[in-house]
């Protein structure tokens, strides 16, 4: 990959390998050799650092295999990343991501590899369910309804030792939680060491109203900013409270808040570098399907 462009040290750790492209996904949903084509020349591009994963159904990894063969490289130093989705059927899902890796155990057919999968669990029982299929040998993320107390799922992440992922938008208004269950979840995920992603409705730094989709005329909402998520989980992690984790999270100033070379500030708040590294650990990705208007806004507010 290219060299990262230069950019605060605070704003590089926040985004170093934080976009997951789903450009599979709405709205974008691309076919399957347009997404690879685009994350092929994403990772040819000097903004290649702030990519992460491509998003691929399990069901699709063949699909994908056709498409990709012409892209993949062929050492492992180069190799492809993929987070592959889970339908309900787990057991016959997690056998077809074992096999793709097990054709692409040998570079020379491609470097690429699913490191990490992703499934759906409304129900405590669901969560423990999953691990004979994928506790241990993938890093799995379950995403969880937020809508009601998401402590007794996030309890189940744990002791299974996966990770959690929120659901923070998708193409209608009624998508997105309210941000008194955003900041509920990230609470309960920071209170018991559970770090988790964020997926639908991110393609903006900074919250604000936007068109839900593409289309000409789409209809308009307020969308949650990548930023914002981020940095609440940042901000939280250090200490601050609830009530203004929501202001925070509902901050539509770009200039409230200032990048440092040695911290973020906001509104009397500050976390260090270190404090955003460690963080990171913890809020680990953003899904998005598109990888351009991330990085483009982030050029455009004058942080990268």
């Amino acid at each position: 990959m290219s060299d990262p462009r230069p950019a605060s040290p605070v704003v590089r750790a926040l985004m170093t390998r934080a976009v997951d492209y789903a450009g599979l996904f709405p709205p974008a949903r691309l076919d399957m050799a347009d997404a690879v084509r685009a994350y092929a020349e994403y990772r040819a591009s000097p903004d290649a650092w702030a990519l992460g994963r491509f998003v691929v159904p399990a069901s699709r990894l063949e699909e994908f295999e056709d498409s990709a063969a012409a892209f993949l490289p062929t050492s492992a130093a180069a190799s492809w990343a993929l987070s592959a989705l889970l339908s309900a059927d787990i057991e016959l899902d997690a056998a077809s991501v074992d096999a793709f890796n097990e054709r692409h155990r040998d570079c020379r057919r491609g470097a690429v590899h699913v490191d990490t999968v992703e499934l759906r669990a409304a129900q405590p029982d669901e969560v423990r369910r999953a691990e004979p299929y994928v506790g241990g040998r993938f890093d799995t993320f379950v995403e969880i309804p937020v809508h009601d107390d998401p402590a007794p799922l996030v309890d189940a992440i744990a002791a299974i030792g996966a990770k959690a992922k929120i659901r923070t938008g998708g193409v209608t208004p009624d998508a997105f939680p309210g941000a008194r269950h955003v900041v509920r979840f990230i609470r309960a995920c920071l209170d018991r060491g559970v770090s988790f992603k964020a997926t639908a409705g991110l393609h903006h730094p900074i919250r604000a109203e936007y068109r839900l989709t593409y289309d000409a005329g789409a209809p308009r909402g307020t969308m949650y900013g990548f930023l914002n998520v981020f940095l609440a989980a940042a901000f939280m992690r250090r200490g601050l409270d609830d009530a203004d984790a929501l202001a925070l999270l509902d901050e539509r100033d770009p200039a409230a808040f200032a990048f440092t070379d040695e911290d973020v500030r906001w509104h009397g708040h500050a976390v260090s570098l270190s404090d955003v590294h460690a963080a990171r650990e913890e809020i680990v990705s953003f899904g998005s399907c598109s990888f351009r208007e991330p990085v483009d806004e982030l050029q455009g507010l004058g942080l990268l």
